[in-house]
């Protein structure tokens, strides 16, 4: 039995629109993929997702206009904060809070911008450093950060930008800023060319290079030490695995914990992968 395609409607349309738009207008396609590469899809939420959100304790923060949605999970003040990969949700970690909480933690999660039950449209990394300097106001440090894709991005650029971050897990997340790009391009069947243009944006509006707003640059400018474990799919199709080998080059430091058959997604309902995360931030 072929199992059930997912893929918003949206996302099919455009992976046959963009090629055509490419060829007769350009600029209209560079436009338009600036306009998508900072606007995540919104995905049906699995019911067994609603179950973890029904026993959370919803909180909310204002940044920029924007209503945040937070969950908790727990009462003790020592937690671990979890933050989700582009186009996810908080509860996307609802198979790491029992397991958690059995090491007497509290489990801390958000909608980002633009994700979720949060508000907006669009949204980058700065918003999201947004969000981690008010959670980080409101719950004091956590005991260790556990991250699923863009989110391990966004824990590294804000321990560059000053959060005290000590022990951060990172599972399938980007690195490599071409590599990035070429992902967004594959997803709606793109050309470099457009990428190219993407990256002479990056460089005009925000005065630095995009490779600047990867996690590669980031590990190198990190203020202190960070106790780092990354955790990679061999078959993940989204991030491949080059992302996590090139990172572990320039900070081997790191560790690395290599997986397989569990792609980019099912790869945060493995008890292996959980329990690793879990003795990690506990005992790194």
């Amino acid at each position: 039995m072929n199992k059930k395609d997912k893929t918003p409607f949206l996302l099919k349309f455009v992976r046959w629109f963009f090629p055509k738009l490419e060829r007769v207008a350009p600029p209209l396609a560079h436009r338009y993929f600036r306009k998508i590469f900072f606007s995540p899809l919104r995905y049906p939420v699995p019911e067994k997702e609603r179950q973890a959100e029904n026993f959370a304790k919803p909180f909310s923060l204002n940044v920029e206009g924007k209503n945040i949605h937070g969950y908790r999970w727990g009462e003790s003040k020592s937690y671990v904060l979890c933050i989700h990969g582009w186009a996810g949700r908080g509860t996307q970690f609802r198979r790491f809070i029992k397991p958690l909480q059995a090491a007497g933690l509290s489990v801390v999660a958000f909608d980002g911008p633009a994700h979720g039950k949060s508000d907006g449209s669009k949204t980058q990394i700065l918003e999201f450093e947004l969000v981690l300097k008010q959670i980080l106001a409101q719950e004091g440090m956590p005991v260790g950060v556990i991250c699923h894709s863009f989110g391990g991005g966004a824990a590294l650029f804000a321990t560059m930008n000053g959060l005290e971050f000590k022990r951060i897990v990172n599972i399938g997340s980007p690195t490599i800023g071409d590599e990035i790009i070429k992902t967004y391009l594959r997803n709606i069947n793109g050309s470099w060319s457009t990428g190219e243009h993407f990256k002479t944006y990056m460089q005009k509006t925000y005065g630095r290079p995009f490779d600047e707003f990867t996690a590669m640059y980031f590990v190198k400018h990190l203020p202190h030490h960070v106790d780092l474990l990354l955790i990679h799919d061999e078959d993940d199709r989204e991030v491949t695995i080059k992302h996590a080998e090139a990172l572990i080059q320039i900070y081997p430091s790191a560790h690395l914990m290599r997986t397989k058959g569990l792609g980019h997604t099912r790869i945060l309902k493995d008890d292996a992968v959980i329990q690793a995360a879990v003795e990690f931030v506990l005992h790194p």
